[in-house]
């Protein structure tokens, strides 16, 4: 490969799609820790390391032990490669950034937005929030590698197509791709939010452990499915919409037109609305009193409530992690995870909820699925879904097929 084709993938060798990758899983990896993951012989390394170093995709920085007394430079991806255009998009939040090829997001920007409004006015902000960003840095669209997005509802992978999307009126069928091409002149990748949640999880630790799920609780409910490292999307990518599983046969009518599913229940509208119930009949002076102040009550409301002492916001919060844990229990005894990362707005509602989601799980799954299992909160932070949506574009650039 040569300095010209640097930007088309399409280009490289296997071989040098398989140093590259691991180069990117593994961060600042040794030759000698690299080696060991392509099983490629010293010499071969050697020349495949050269070559790419050469063409301008890998560099050689910081200083790793080396078991021969001397120090060994890391290998990294190059950041002349060019940026990362990642897109986390929520249902009521826009978040737009430029990452290095490394995945280090170096500048953000973050507004409110509302998906309902449909693709022409949401896909405008994101157009212009890129082009707001690369002017900041003196870069020109030109200079952008890969996008990544991700949807907050389901997606064909392979056409980044939403399909059937329920809180997003409007976007069926809609192409993010040949929008987004229309601007920029490279390579788009779109998936849901959860799936790129959890390649930042992936991505985080280094494609170890290999087997989990990361479940983003929000607006909605979904589930990133992580099986031998990869992310799991199913036959047609709608693998891990578990906010449709049924926890009460009785309960409230969902916007799937299905009743008593988990979403409906136990999501960030479902905290809100039950709060709003309970100021309303009188059962929290608390709760009353601060929706008459502003007029409505959301999710953090009730875990101020909560911190506060507020025995119905108590209530609220222990009954949707409760329904949460039911739900995840069925999957824990089917797929039998290592862990279950919780991502997403309402996973700030503190530890009684958290505490719920573990009672519900460890009663109702089978003692050999649990024994191991971790259930905790993400450690990516708040720009997780733009570190997996910049892992997805670079990871979609890696693998595009040869021509």
């Amino acid at each position: 490969m040569t300095a010209q084709t640097v930007g088309r993938w399409s280009d490289i060798s296997a071989a040098e799609r398989a140093v590259v990758e691991a180069v990117f899983w593994g961060r600042d990896l040794s030759r000698s820790e690299l080696g060991r993951r392509v099983g490629f012989s010293k010499s071969k390394l050697g020349a495949e390391v050269a070559g790419l170093i050469t063409a301008g995709v890998l560099e050689e920085r910081g200083a790793h032990a080396s078991t021969g007394g001397r120090r060994a430079e890391g290998l990294s991806l190059s950041r002349d490669l060019g940026v990362l255009a990642a897109v986390d998009l929520g249902a009521t939040s826009l978040d737009v950034a430029l990452l290095s090829p490394t995945l280090e997001v170096l500048d953000a920007l973050t507004e409110d937005t509302d998906v309902r409004r449909g693709p022409g006015p949401v896909m405008a902000r994101v157009k212009a929030l890129v082009r707001q960003l690369l002017r900041a840095r003196g870069l020109r669209e030109g200079d952008v590698l890969a996008v990544g997005m991700g949807l907050p509802g389901p997606v064909e992978f392979q056409s980044g197509l939403p399909v059937n999307p329920p809180i997003m009126p409007g976007w069926e069928g809609f192409s993010i791709r040949d929008d987004l091409a229309e601007m920029l002149d490279a390579p788009v990748y779109v998936d849901n939010d959860v799936n790129i949640a959890a390649l930042a999880e992936l991505w985080h630790g280094g494609q170890q452990p290999q087997n989990f799920f990361v479940v983003k609780v929000g607006t909605g409910i979904g589930c990133g499915i992580v099986c031998g490292g990869e992310i799991y999307r199913g036959a047609d990518g709608a693998a891990g919409d578990v906010g449709h599983i049924l926890v009460d046969p009785l309960g409230p009518r969902c916007h799937c037109g299905n009743v008593g599913c988990v979403e409906v229940m136990a999501a960030g509208p479902a905290i809100a609305r039950e709060a709003t119930a309970a100021a309303q009949a009188g059962e929290s002076p608390l709760l009353a009193d601060w929706l008459e102040a502003n007029g409505r009550l959301d999710p953090p409301d009730v875990a101020r409530a909560a911190r506060e002492g507020d025995p119905v916001a108590n209530a609220i919060i222990q009954k949707s992690g409760l329904l949460i844990g039911q739900m995840l229990a069925s999957l824990v005894n089917f797929f039998n995870p290592s862990h279950i990362v919780l991502t997403g707005g309402v996973t700030r509602m503190g530890p009684l909820w958290l505490a719920s989601i573990r009672q519900s799980v460890y009663q109702r799954s089978l003692a050999l699925s649990t024994r191991h299992i971790e259930i905790r909160p993400s450690l990516v932070g708040d720009q997780g879904g733009l570190i997996g949506a910049g892992a997805l574009a670079m990871l979609g650039c890696l693998r595009v097929e040869r021509t």
